[in-house]
């Protein structure tokens, strides 16, 4: 599942409560400093999975290997920040693919004050197209703080179609 946009610390309360409403129960991937001292335990309790960024090789197959051998929903934030970068984070969708699970589209949206979920994409392995229906999905959705948002694009896509250049 992707969460987005992810502008605010508000948005893990408000993604935990939508979720928990719904009736999902849901895994999420955070920062490993969130993890760090007496919140660690908390954060696990609520469904945290703790990520060194700095050290990249193995996650993604490690996730995948999780989600096929049980049932669960893997909630990753595809802006891996909640700053405005260039770029989201193409985890959510190795991850997807090696796992041959669907992708969820979640969201919370400051312009319509509502959250939750919506298509869901099973991963074709043509990434500019599926990658084509998240930004369509995605489009007019604002963050809680909107200057934070990104525009839904992997840099895999750029290395797809080389004359393409990122939209803001």
């Amino acid at each position: 599942m992707i969460a987005s946009p992810h502008t605010s610390n508000w948005d893990f309360p408000l993604t935990l409560a939508i979720a928990n409403v719904s009736g999902v129960r849901i895994r999420w991937l955070g920062k490993d400093a969130l993890f760090r001292g007496p919140m660690g335990p908390v954060m696990r309790r609520l469904g945290g999975v703790a990520i060194n960024r700095s050290v990249p090789g193995g996650m993604v197959s490690a996730l995948a290997a999780e989600l096929r051998s049980r049932d669960l929903v893997l909630v990753v934030p595809a802006e891996g920040t909640r700053s405005k970068a260039e770029y989201w984070k193409s985890g959510f969708y190795r991850i997807a693919q090696e796992a041959e699970v669907p992708i969820v589209c979640a969201f919370v949206d400051r312009a319509t004050r509502s959250g939750g979920f919506g298509p869901v994409i099973e991963p074709s392995g043509d990434l500019v197209a599926d990658m084509d229906l998240i930004r369509s999905f995605y489009a007019g959705k604002v963050g809680l703080k909107h200057a934070g948002t990104t525009h839904p694009r992997l840099r895999e896509e750029d290395a797809a179609d080389p004359g393409s250049a990122p939209k803001a």
